[in-house]
């Protein structure tokens, strides 16, 4: 059993980033944080440590209930952690992706979005 992992490595073994390059640049820009400090993609976390994470927009929180290294499939990797965001923000969070998978849409006619728009689009989302 491990007693430390990587948070980057982490963090993308439970499938809460796609990649490991989106975790380890998550990590970078302050959005993974333990008792309210950034941490670094090279921090050994350890069990029982909360992490709260910035994603789309969205402020999540996870309690570490179990490390792994190698990425899982989903209901193996939903043992891994407990899932503490408050009930409004995982409101928000399901308010905004209307279904799993679901993608944003646009009235019909209406073409791709201008410069302006997206750039719209990316602050409402919390983006850069």
């Amino acid at each position: 059993m491990l007693d430390k992992v990587r948070v980057d490595k982490w963090l993308w073994s439970v499938r809460i980033f796609k990649t490991r390059t989106m975790a380890t640049d998550a990590c970078k820009t302050g959005k993974v944080k333990i008792a309210g400090k950034s941490v670094k993609a090279a921090y050994l976390l350890q069990r029982d440590e909360t992490l709260h994470v910035r994603k789309g927009g969205f402020d999540l929180t996870f309690k570490v209930i179990d490390l792994i290294e190698k990425r899982v499939s989903a209901p193996l990797a939903q043992v891994c952690y407990e899932n503490l965001t408050p009930p409004e923000e995982l409101n928000k969070y399901q308010d905004w992706y209307v279904g799993k998978g679901a993608a944003e849409r646009r009235e019909k006619g209406a073409g791709r979005p201008t410069k302006r728009e997206r750039r719209e689009i990316d602050k409402y989302k919390g983006g850069s």
